[in-house]
């Protein structure tokens, strides 16, 4: 198997499990009636997306570092699978505990996305389709939008909390 292939099967992997997310969303949006009553990990899951994009572009469409070793000539720094990938299983791994009460299936599910995001970050340079210091921008950025991420999901938790305790 081609490890552009597996790239790509991981990075669909991680966008479907993205999309559950989501889906979530939309149902608590449903039977709860009320966006403001989605649970804020899920309401600001498009925060690191936009946040992503705006790289992304930035990167592909106006500041071009370098082009693919391959010799493409398509821009390489940062990698967006890797970036992608990162950035939706950190996430997750930011989410799971809300979900996912098992602390073992937790750890379980965290090792198999660390595996899942070396295998991606191995296999776009073992491909040829980026260089190490593309690999590691992405997971940079990743790390940048899922912090980001956490620092609003964090205060909005104790915002929340602060008002529950004001209404007691």
């Amino acid at each position: 198997m081609q490890w552009e292939l597996i790239t790509n099967i991981i990075l669909i992997t991680s966008i479907v499990i993205l999309a559950v997310f989501f889906l979530l969303g939309i149902y608590q949006w449903i039977t709860r009636k009320s966006f403001m009553k989605i649970d804020p990990q899920i309401r600001w899951l498009p925060l690191p997306f936009i946040l992503l994009a705006i790289v992304w572009f930035i990167f592909d469409k106006i500041f071009i570092l370098n082009t693919r070793p391959n010799g493409s000539g398509e821009p390489s720094f940062p990698s967006t699978h890797v970036m992608v990938v990162v950035t939706i299983f950190f996430i997750v791994m930011i989410i799971l505990p809300k979900y996912v009460k098992n602390k073992v299936f937790r750890i379980i599910l965290n090792i198999i996305m660390m595996i899942l995001i070396s295998l991606v970050s191995v296999g776009r340079v073992y491909a040829n389709m980026h260089y190490p210091v593309d690999v590691i921008g992405g997971i940079a950025f990743a790390f940048i939008f899922s912090e980001v991420y956490y620092l609003v999901v964090k205060r909005k938790k104790k915002h929340a909390k602060r008002i529950h305790q004001n209404h007691q």
